[in-house]
């Protein structure tokens, strides 16, 4: 697990110095640096050393021969199973490291490689034959990458905040993406604030040459085509228990401490009992959160405190409370520049927490039960979806009336969000309802508080176009859940979870790793019967029944909730100053996003209760927060930081 960086065309070192500068968080063992001798190519990589400490498995690596060079980030889960079959065809080996099987695997495959592995990985590798650059990310996206193209040539690297020293770098902000992240607090598919920073999707890879990518191409998609397969039930929990076992042993690879969240849901506590199961006598260190102030009841939360003890004592592991309260919300603006998007959500706030706590331990692994309801089914929106048949039958105009009376719904309780949520898109299309559920704001409401020339997409286009034109490439047999699950898998799972995931763990020198998202169990979840995954109002059906033998029976069919904080309970006070600055009519004006009339408006009904404002707000203040960080650069954060004092210096 590492930072990589890189560049092909007429660029210094010295510009790749500052790159890799801005990522050193993301490898506190170690930096490298290759640029070749006509300087046209350069790469640079900074190393957390997981597998295979020794100086030997020091990056950039190059071959035997000096042409092939490869940066890397990442775990290969099957690289001892890889390295067998390389061993057997002749190759041979001077270090015990992943980096090593994939500089050979390309050795002996060359881009078809990208069909053997099973990992996380974003990695270049500088093919000097061909003079082409090979650039990759992996199949979930669980590693990160951005690309861009200036006069000079092709910049990449694990992480945006890189290109923030380099002067020909565009960051003109794109329309689309800021009403992505009004709408849905996230921006799908390649698109990101600065106009002309792109990510790199998952299981998409490039060829570059001559300064310029010549090909881009996906490698791999989640399996949603392919029909499931009919089994019986004892079949599927049989099939979820070994998978999931098997996925948590192949990612416990390490020749360092490994460490585990646990909430005390379904998710973490199944990851966290086969990981001890796999450890056997050692030690596995666990992490849960620990609000410091009440406040989660009335938020439809459920304290995950008590819950995780009694699966630490059921499983026999230790776990470390780390507190989370109110005050943690100062640490927003810095999270900001760590995700490089601005995400308006408080979940990263609570990774960053537990990921420094373990990093002060010094634990370098941690697993986490992230996917579990991206596989399996488990959000409010898969109960929603499961429930429309009780009404999509209803003519146009009957579905027409719903949608108007749920917006008229107040939303003073969590209960009263839901409904209106449930119904605020009834009248549309199926698939456009599908697509509707990933909106955290109706569009409609994002439009009005926009100011001219931002609230209208610059290609005609609307917001739920990226989710829309992934549907159809799904055959039309597929059932709506899985079509939702396709939508999690390919969007939310990606540009929400993962890049904060990754981000704010990587900032501690933390990798953080997701057993329920290997593709081996991916391939086997979406094999599945949809009727054992959603099944009324329970979902993860086939999964809880599968880890019914390992965990308590109140941890697996506890109430849902989120690994977040009451944000509405303590938004008013730590961040009211931040409020105050940010929102303000002057610093809206002057940022001119907004229209600032409507964002006033906004905050006080929020004030007075009479709308839920909070987190439309919390994305404006995300948004104003970014733009101060990447485009005016008035926000700096040291690469060592781990706290904040951003009031005073907003």
């Amino acid at each position: 697990m590492c930072g990589i960086a890189g560049y092909l065309g007429h660029f210094e070192k010295a510009d790749l110095n500052r790159m890799s500068s801005r990522i050193a968080h993301r490898g506190p063992d170690g930096a490298g640096m290759w640029c070749s001798s006509d300087q046209q190519v350069g790469l640079s990589h900074r190393r957390l050393s997981i597998i295979d400490l020794s100086n030997a498995a020091s990056q950039p690596m190059a071959d035997e021969t000096g042409q092939i060079v490869l940066i890397y980030n990442g775990e290969l889960y099957n690289y001892r199973e890889l390295q067998q079959q390389l061993e057997y065809l002749g190759f041979h080996f001077k270090t015990r490291s992943d980096t090593e099987v994939l500089l050979k695997m390309y050795l002996w495959k060359g881009v078809e490689m990208l069909n053997s592995l099973n990992g996380i990985f974003a990695f270049a590798i500088w093919d000097n034959r061909s003079k082409t650059l090979f650039v990759a990310r992996d199949g979930v996206g669980v590693k990160p990458l951005y690309y861009t193209t200036t006069s000079r040539g092709l910049l990449f690297s694990s992480e945006m905040k890189s290109f923030l020293d380099l002067p020909d770098v565009d960051w003109t902000v794109n329309p689309t993406a800021l009403q992505n992240y009004m709408t849905y607090h996230w921006s799908p598919g390649e698109t990101t604030m600065a106009g002309s920073i792109r990510k790199l999707l998952p299981g998409h890879a490039f060829l570059a040459r001559d300064d310029q990518i010549v090909k881009l191409w996906s490698y791999y998609d989640l399996p949603y085509a392919s029909p499931p397969q009919d089994m019986s039930s004892q079949d599927a929990i049989m099939m979820v228990h070994e998978s999931v076992r098997a996925a948590v042993e192949r990612q416990m690879v390490a020749d360092v401490p490994v460490g585990a969240f646990l909430s005390g849901g379904l998710d973490s506590s199944s990851v966290v009992a086969f990981a001890k199961e796999s450890a056997k006598d050692s030690n596995l260190p666990c992490f849960t959160i620990r609000f410091t102030r009440p406040g989660a009841r009335d938020e439809g939360m459920e304290d995950d405190l008590p819950y995780a003890h009694r699966v630490a004592r059921h499983i026999g592991v230790d776990v470390e409370e780390v507190p989370v309260g109110p005050e943690s919300l100062r640490l927003l603006p810095e999270l900001i520049y760590m995700m490089d998007e601005p995400q308006a959500d408080v979940a990263p706030i609570n990774a960053y927490l537990i990921s420094a706590a373990a990093k002060q331990l010094g634990i370098k692994v941690l697993l986490s039960g992230m996917g579990g309801d991206d596989i399996f089914t488990g959000y409010r929106r898969h109960y929603a979806l499961s429930q429309e048949r009780r009404w999509s039958w209803l003519p146009q105009a009957a579905r027409q009336a719903a949608s108007e009376l749920a917006s008229r719904i107040p939303v003073r309780n969590p209960m009263a969000r839901k409904i209106r949520k449930a119904f605020s898109y009834a009248h549309l299309p199926e698939d456009e309802r599908i697509a509707s559920y990933f909106f955290w704001e109706q569009p409609s409401a994002i439009s009005s508080l926009l100011a001219p020339g931002w609230g209208m997409n610059p290609e005609g286009k609307g917001v739920g176009t990226p989710l829309l034109d992934a549907i159809e490439q799904l055959p039309e047999s597929t059932e709506p859940i899985n079509r939702m699950l396709y939508l999690d898998g390919k969007f939310f799972v990606p540009d929400h979870n993962l890049n904060f995931f990754d981000k704010v763990s990587m900032a501690c020198g933390v990798e953080c790793r997701v057993p329920l998202l290997d593709t081996e169990l991916i391939k086997v979840a979406t094999s599945l019967p949809t009727k054992y995954k959603q099944v009324g109002r329970e979902g993860k059906w086939v999964f809880k029944r599968a880890m019914e033998q390992h965990l308590p029976r109140e941890a697996i069919y506890r109430p849902k909730t989120g690994f977040g904080m009451p944000l509405r309970a303590w938004m008013q006070e730590e961040l009211y100053d931040l409020q105050e600055e940010l929102l303000s009519v002057r610093s809206l004006q002057n940022r001119g996003y907004f229209n600032v009339k409507a964002v006033q408006g906004l905050r006080a009904a929020t004030r007075r209760g009479s709308v839920d404002g909070t987190y439309t707000l919390l994305a404006i203040i995300c948004i104003e927060l970014w733009s101060r960080i990447f485009l005016d650069k008035s926000l700096t954060f040291s690469n060592d930081t781990t706290q904040s004092s951003i009031l005073a210096e907003v």
